[in-house]
């Protein structure tokens, strides 16, 4: 059986003297961190995966918390490739942020794109104090149109929940198997889009954001409020260069122009 990939991050942040700080860094196998200088407010992360993808039996997991009064901005150095697995065999990614009052925290990895065959199962969990803030983004290519790609045999398993001072107020499970390509194509579904994010906004200023964001919206996505702090978005596209095109703008204004620059490249 060939080697399979395994890896881990787990990090924190505190208050320090000039700002937000790193408090505790853990990095093993095929997942890094790393921290740039002078970009953005608060401390910036950007993780990379060194094995250059995901595959069928990979293992990642990325663990953060940002402390009372501190910003986090996580990202990925680039887009995420999941690749053909073995029959039988699946991928997992393990993710887990933890935001104390006060605390703002961005996730804002760049694209993971699906390729024939392939196989994932990734769960994202975050918990938030009262007066934390949150902005979260996953953006998916299912498979890349330029380079006529298509999934007529791929599975995909992904949940991501937010609960707030211990009650979820967002859970979100997405899954797909077999033609992908096939059920995307359907008028009900994704009439043919390739492309896909889920965005979130869990802050006090929610609901005052919510004109603004449906003012950027193309036609395939919509906005909405699950409760007053809490905006909603999902955003189709027909590739991943449409994504990008409708989805930085709202990135920046919900981000105050924040943006990690490895979405500017």
């Amino acid at each position: 059986m060939p080697p399979r990939a395994r890896g881990r991050v787990s990090l924190s942040v505190k208050p320090g003297v000039r700002g937000t700080v790193l408090d505790r860094l853990y990095q093993a196998g095929s997942f890094k961190a790393v921290f740039p200088r002078g970009q953005g407010r608060g401390k910036q992360a950007v993780l990379v995966n060194t094995a250059g993808g995901v595959t069928g039996g990979d293992r990642f997991a990325a663990t953060a918390h940002a402390g009372e009064g501190t910003h986090l901005t996580l990202t990925t150095q680039a887009a995420e490739r999941v690749y053909r697995a073995r029959p039988g065999e699946t991928g997992q990614i393990e993710n887990r942020l933890s935001l104390d009052d006060g605390a703002g925290l961005h996730w804002l990895p760049q694209e993971t794109i699906l390729f024939n065959g392939c196989a994932l199962r990734r769960r994202m969990r975050v918990e938030m104090a009262p007066a934390a803030r949150l902005l979260l983004v996953e953006p998916l290519i299912f498979g890349r149109m330029a380079m006529a790609e298509t999934l007529t045999d791929a599975n995909l398993c992904d949940r991501i929940e937010i609960w707030r001072d211990g009650v979820p107020v967002y859970i979100d499970a997405l899954t797909f198997g077999g033609d992908v390509q096939a059920h995307l194509s359907r008028a009900f579904i994704a009439g043919g889009a390739r492309a896909m994010a889920s965005l979130v906004l869990a802050a006090p200023e929610a609901e005052a954001m919510l004109p603004r964001v449906r003012r950027m919206l193309p036609e395939t996505a919509g906005a909405s409020l699950l409760r007053p702090d809490l905006l909603c978005l999902r955003l189709l596209a027909t590739d991943g260069f449409e994504l990008r095109r409708s989805l930085v703008p709202i990135l920046q204004t919900l981000s105050e122009d924040d943006l990690p620059r490895p979405w500017m490249i």
